[in-house]
């Protein structure tokens, strides 16, 4: 039985090189003096303060500190002004801007100009002055100048003394700094490969042009033999190896053996393949934001860490044909918890692939919780179902499931054994409990690796999903011509009876982790059956976030000039720069694909 008792709670850090990007307020104001910008200062700063209190109450950044918000130390008036809080905001590092007014203001001459800062304008509806003639015309202004810029309009008009901010200018605020931060928090971050090419997956063959221009980030490589390096030469830290040993023996049960009894490895080899993977997990956070503790050892190069927020180790074949896999690293390192407590998950791809670790980073950077990597394994109908156990599915199944199942790398919050309200969930890392963290570890059995597959041995973490959890399942590919696009199907996980899990589980292999997933249909494109939907995904993996995040997703993207090729969102939820009405107002996909194209990716040239 894992003890809740060795899960200590870990206090909110940057692990990473270089401050947190902040929200930039910037109220705008009508210039005109001797009486009418008078009458409109109170108002227009209390917006602003409004904006900010909003902000800095409801979201967090994803390593747990409060979201830190920056207004201008004055109204903005005219280009004067705008200058003062652009110097302002570049010195506090903000990396989102958000306007705020009731009024008419000189569009132009107030505007943000910055071209890499996600931007919005929040303009009040209220009769006594124009604050949407101010909307519309500085969108104007950002669309003709090829900036982009999201706007926020209350539906129903408020009186002019009204300082309260309305449900629906909340959720669009929220949602923006939410996407706006995530795209913020990449800029200047890295993606570590560890190793190379995975079985010539092709989200493997990293790209750094998509890095660079799409997600403002830069590429790193390592190759695998730094871990042999460290492990021979002890480059770790020793006293925490054995902390974490005792705490993998307490609370890591392993489970049964599945390969044949004849090339089983021995109790002796097993134990030996459960220190080197607890080491790989060390040295490959180690390598992903660097340890202190190795300065203090002398190796202070070492001790840096290459400012990674994202990673992925290839394994097969050229490392797990001799040595244990990367499973329980990549599954303990994506979770929430492990020997040092509860605390921020990393971001570990598995076989390297470049492109699902992306959608990981999206999912983790707009809900602060743990991604769960996976392989889009099978499509199995009712019929199918119904044909090989005898039980016809009904409920979230009747239409059939899509098996996500990998190699015993997911993340362990994946099990849904943390609880929202009562029903499974997956939480960000401050909420959950020693007991919640417990009993994912207590669903979880870490099993021999299947020899077949991973020569070295190894153990794998298998679970089974706990259903009815909101999940998005998503998914970035490189198109050849066109550039990235992005694959989002929000649906649910479902509980099958045991018995019909195990006998489809054991067509697969019983030794790694599942999860049935029914996407949410809507009757048409990719999403009018559960066949068209794993027909249409776009490659052998994806990831999946806990929640119906969607809608946040298609901001996010929007904002890096990426294309959402196939959702499952109603229209009433999509948020997108106000400049995306202009290539389209029916086609909101075609729409997209041509303000993408327009614009070009935010950090690189068109």
């Amino acid at each position: 039985m894992a003890n809740p008792e060795s899960f200590k709670m870990n206090p909110p850090q940057n692990r990473l090189r270089g401050s947190l990007p902040k929200v930039g307020i910037r109220p705008a104001i009508d210039g005109r003096r001797r009486g009418v910008r008078e009458s409109l200062e109170e108002q227009t700063m209390n917006m602003a303060k409004a904006a900010a209190k909003l902000i800095t109450e409801n979201l967090k950044y994803p390593n747990g500190m409060p979201v830190e918000c920056v207004i201008a130390d004055t109204c903005i008036g005219g280009v004067a002004e705008a200058a003062m809080a652009a110097e302002k905001f570049e010195r506090e590092g903000v990396g989102v801007s958000l306007t705020v007014t009731p009024c008419w203001c000189y569009g132009s001459e107030t505007m943000d100009m910055n071209p890499y800062t996600p931007k919005a304008v929040w303009g009040f509806n209220g009769t006594e002055r124009p604050g949407a003639v101010y909307l519309a015309a500085v969108l104007a202004a950002h669309n003709q100048m090829g900036l982009p810029a999201f706007s926020i309009y209350g539906r129903d008009v408020q009186d002019k003394g009204d300082t309260t901010i309305p449900e629906d200018v909340k959720e669009k605020i929220l949602r923006f700094t939410r996407a706006g931060l995530a795209a913020a928090l990449m800029r200047g971050k890295s993606y570590l490969s560890l190793g190379s090419v995975s079985m010539g997956i092709a989200g493997s063959i990293v790209d750094p042009g998509f890095f660079r221009d799409y997600l403002g980030m830069r590429n790193e490589y390592v190759d695998m033999s730094e871990f042999i390096r460290r492990i021979d030469e002890e480059i770790y830290d020793k006293e925490e190896f054995e902390r974490a040993m005792k705490w993998v023996k307490e609370n890591c049960v392993e489970g049964p053996d599945n390969n044949p009894p004849e090339i089983q490895r021995s109790r002796e080899q097993k134990d030996k393949d459960w220190e080197m993977c607890v080491k790989m997990a060390m040295i490959a956070r180690d390598l992903m934001v660097g340890n202190p503790r190795l300065a203090e050892m002398g190796y202070g190069e070492e001790a840096l860490g290459r400012n990674a927020i994202a990673a992925g180790f290839q394994g097969q074949r050229q490392w797990t044909d001799h040595f244990p896999n990367g499973d329980f690293m990549e599954a303990i390192l994506c979770s929430s918890f492990d020997w040092n407590g509860i605390r921020q998950p990393f971001i570990l791809a598995t076989e390297n692939d470049s492109l699902n670790g992306a959608a990981m980073l999206f999912g983790h950077l707009l809900t602060s919780t743990a991604q769960v990597f996976a392989d889009v394994r099978t499509y199995w109908s009712p019929e199918a179902i119904e044909r090989v156990t005898g039980y016809k599915p009904t409920g979230l199944a009747e239409n059939g499931l899509i098996h996500l199942i990998n190699s015993g790398a997911a993340a362990l919050d994946g099990s849904g054994e943390q609880t929202r309200d009562g029903k499974p969930a997956m939480k960000p890392f401050w909420e959950i409990s020693p007991e919640e963290a417990a009993k994912c570890l207590e669903a979880t059995s870490w099993r021999p690796a299947s020899l077949g597959y991973f020569r070295g041995g190894g153990f794998s973490s298998d679970f089974l999903s706990r259903g009815g959890m909101p999940i998005t399942m998503l998914r970035v590919n490189i198109i050849k011509g066109l550039g990235p696009v992005l694959q989002v199907a929000e649906g649910y996980t479902v509980d099958l009876p045991e018995k019909v899990h195990d006998i489809l589980d054991n067509r697969t292999d019983p030794t790694w982790p599942t999860t049935w997933f029914a996407p949410i249909l809507t009757g048409k494109g990719a999403f009018k059956d559960v066949y068209s939907v794993m027909a249409n995904w776009g490659a052998n993996h994806g990831a999946f976030s806990y929640g119906h995040i969607g809608a946040e997703l298609i901001t996010l993207a929007s904002m890096l000039r990426i294309p959402v090729c196939m959702h499952n969102v109603s229209e009433d939820r999509i948020f997108r720069p106000s400049a995306w009405s202009a290539f389209g107002t029916y086609d909101l996909e075609g729409a997209d694909y041509r303000a993408c194209l327009n614009f070009g990716p935010l950090y690189g040239k068109k």
